[in-house]
């Protein structure tokens, strides 16, 4: 069962434009990257896929010259397939096992430009550090996460209930009742995650179980990668390291809670590992007086968020019998779900040709401490938004913000029906990718 995803119409687009570079799309392993690039071949007259990591004989293909011509030639004759400009799909999957066939990519696009090459990849960004210039301004990334609430809502066949909330806002609101329905979807969300595997059992046999199941298969497969970067850390650290970013979420990460961590080099090795695998997300503290934030961004003050809320609450152990017989959200306090599922989506949200990038502030002061969860940019403008797991909460650090800041904008995420009060307006939880369209 294929999964519709919103890269789809990105990746089809890509393959009609006529001034097109070769894509490298980039992910945390079993995203669906490999998926989507088939459900695309399915435009084309001939598809050929090889993965680098399955088929070792074709590493010999690229070793040497790299002429795209050459290398179109001898594949073809390897697996029978006709390589054609312009009705040919060319997919290298798991690419960065074979280092000269990411080498290969800057030449398709000099000397091939009218046939189409995909190329996908976990750990990739191991290799592409390896790799001096790997072909600036001659290869387009895409990257990819995780499905989003709204394409989980599409593969439950929800396409209309997707488009009204789509179209509500602070100053639209949804019917009550499509509110409730949409927070029904949601905690079935959290505990399921994105993963396509987990959302595709559970949209053709509804079988809870069954999904926690393949998510424990997930989480095995992950800490086995981890062998994969023994030449850089002990799997050991790596994992220890793992673990500490399901228990520390939501709060800065300390590396000095990492139980039987003497030292924090390796312990920071481990994390930023972990982050370039894309199974680790940073929230990079900045102060948040201009754009872009990045300039000022502290990266040894930063929160780290798991990359799928089903892993994270798998990992976490959290009662999931709570959550799913509970129309409130109490229970998604613990662990800060409400906070990594909103940073998650604002991710997903943004456009799938840059690395995405969050940041949040914190300022510590005497009987003056306060944090906002995140910080969004619209033009010029930086608008804070904090994310509560029920309907109250006080909002003193948002007030402070804005006006420290001089801001007259800001949001509030909780699972109360859009709305607007005062200077803030009211985006529900599951309604987070509406917010960098809305504002």
């Amino acid at each position: 069962m294929y999964l519709r995803r919103q890269i789809d119409s990105e990746l089809l687009a890509w393959s009609k434009s006529p001034n097109r570079k070769p894509i490298l799309l980039r992910g945390a392993r079993q995203v669906g990257k490999t998926e989507s690039v088939r459900n695309l071949a399915k435009q084309f007259d001939n598809y050929l896929e090889i993965n680098f990591e399955e088929n070792q004989k074709t590493h010999a293909v690229f070793t040497g010259d790299l002429s795209p011509m050459q290398i179109s030639e001898t594949l073809s004759a390897i697996f029978n397939v006709s390589i054609q400009p312009g009705k040919t799909l060319l997919f290298f999957d798991e690419i960065q096992a074979c280092i000269p066939a990411i080498q290969s990519l800057r030449f398709f696009y000099e000397k091939m430009p009218e046939l189409h090459v995909v190329a996908a990849g976990s750990l990739l960004e191991f290799a592409l550090a390896e790799i001096p210039s790997f072909g600036v301004g001659r290869i387009r990334s895409m990257f990819m996460y995780p499905l989003s609430f709204d394409e989980y809502l599409m593969s439950c066949g929800e396409d209309i209930l997707l488009k009204k909330k789509k179209m509500a806002s602070p100053s639209t609101p949804l019917h009550q009742s499509l509110h409730e329905k949409l927070l029904v979807y949601l905690n079935r969300f959290l505990i399921l995650g994105g993963m396509p595997e987990v959302i595709s059992t559970y949209v053709q046999t509804k079988e809870i179980n069954t999904c926690l199941q393949i998510q424990d298969d997930l989480i095995f497969s992950l800490n086995d990668d981890f062998a994969k970067y023994k030449k850089r850390l002990p799997v050991s650290r790596l994992r220890d390291v793992f673990k500490a970013v399901v228990n520390q979420s939501g709060s800065k990460f300390m590396f000095s809670k990492i139980i039987g961590e003497p030292k924090h080099k390796l312990a920071k090795e481990a994390l930023d590992l972990l982050i370039m695998a894309g199974l680790a997300i940073p929230v990079v503290h900045t102060a948040g007086n201009g754009i872009p934030l990045g300039a000022e961004a502290n990266s040894t003050r930063q929160k780290i968020l798991m990359f799928d809320t089903g892993i994270f609450m798998r990992i976490s152990d959290l009662n999931l019998g709570d959550l799913l017989i509970s129309h409130s959200f109490n229970i998604i306090n613990k662990g800060n779900l409400a906070e990594q599922f909103a940073g998650l989506e604002l991710l997903k949200s943004s456009s799938c040709y840059q690395p995405g990038s969050l940041y949040y502030w914190h300022r510590e002061a005497k009987n003056s401490n306060a944090e906002i969860d995140y910080l969004v940019t619209k033009g010029t403008t930086i608008i804070p938004m904090e994310v509560k797991a029920g309907t109250k909460g006080a909002m003193q650090s948002m007030f402070l913000f804005l006006k420290e800041k001089q801001r007259n904008l800001g949001i509030r995420v909780s699972n109360e029906n859009f709305s607007q009060y005062d200077n803030i307006n009211v985006y529900p939880l599951y309604a987070v990718s509406n917010i960098l369209s809305k504002i």
